[in-house]
């Protein structure tokens, strides 16, 4: 049976579930999203994913900046919304928020909780050396995604998977796991799980000043710090004054000095053993293949990067 719903959300990951529970039928009162700013190298205005798709689907797009006004509170109330479904949305939801809609607030979270709470859990995962991870529905509670879980799928990470990779998995697993998510909370037949504190960690928000590669660390951390800031926001490296991404890259062979070329293929010693990086991203340029990036830049074995 169809509900009416009160979607919330902001980027990329959240689209594919926009997209899933409009094309069920679920009627979408309103969409919810942070307000269009400034991006991009000329800073112009843009508007959100979550809102470019809405606007497409013929969706009613809403932008406040807060919801804790008893103002905002009561606009959301109004639209008389069975559930809320948020997927990285951006804002926190008050307690009269949480408890508006008739069957709860029912949240998309790329980990399986209780690991990985919080802003980043697909990059901290793969940065963290993870084998697997997955999608949790849970319903919201006010805590910082501890709420009571409903669904959860398990997902393998490659050796070599980068975090947009992941985050394009995950976002399609989302979008199937909130379908059945809302179908049995809507039978009645929906078991909630509380979250136990085994296990619990928290995913900060990326900072620019963990994003430079440190070639003196193991090899395999220098490989998962490259693949968990893949292809956003980049972990990157100089050559000279020129600042270049790493965007892929796999275990190499050799050993020197941290930050040494070993050879003519990219491939970079490491505090243990060595990482080859096989795709990068010069300032300002496109991403390219480790060839094409050194038939414009020839570097020599034994060239030294910071």
């Amino acid at each position: 049976m169809p509900l009416r719903l009160i979607f919330m959300g902001t980027p990329d990951f959240a689209v594919p579930t926009l997209i899933e529970l409009a094309a069920a039928g679920h009627e979408i009162a309103a969409v919810y999203t942070r307000a269009a700013k400034p991006a991009g190298r000329g800073m112009a205005v843009q508007v959100s994913p979550v809102e470019r798709e809405a606007r497409r689907l013929g969706l009613t797009v809403l932008t406040p900046t807060t919801l804790k006004t008893a103002e905002a509170q009561d606009a959301f109330g109004a639209h008389k919304a069975d559930a809320a479904v948020v997927v990285a949305f951006g804002l926190i939801l008050p307690k009269p928020i949480l408890k508006a809609p008739r069957l709860g607030c029912f949240n998309v979270h790329a980990s399986l909780l209780p690991r990985w709470r919080g802003a980043a859990p697909i990059n901290r995962a793969i940065m963290a050396g993870d084998t697997e991870t997955g999608v949790t529905i849970m319903k919201m509670d006010e805590g910082l995604d501890t709420g009571a879980m409903a669904l959860a799928v398990r997902i393998g990470i490659g050796a070599d998977m980068t975090a947009g990779e992941l985050h394009d998995a995950l976002a399609r697993i989302g979008a199937d796991l909130m379908l059945r998510a809302l179908a049995a909370a809507e039978r009645g037949s929906l078991s909630l799980t509380p979250q136990g504190e085994h296990g619990v960690s928290y995913a900060a928000k990326i900072g620019k000043d963990e994003t430079r590669i440190v070639w003196g660390q193991r090899w395999r951390q220098v490989h998962n710090h490259i693949r968990g800031l893949s292809p956003f926001p980049g972990a990157w490296f100089e050559i000279g004054n020129v600042r270049v991404k790493a965007l892929r890259s796999t275990r190499g062979e050799g050993a020197a000095k941290p930050g040494t070329l070993l050879d003519e293929h990219l491939t970079i010693a490491c505090g243990e053993g060595a990482v080859r990086l096989t795709q990068v991203q010069r300032a300002g340029k496109q991403p390219m293949q480790a060839e094409e990036f050194l038939r414009g830049t020839p570097l020599k074995a034994g060239t030294q990067l910071a």
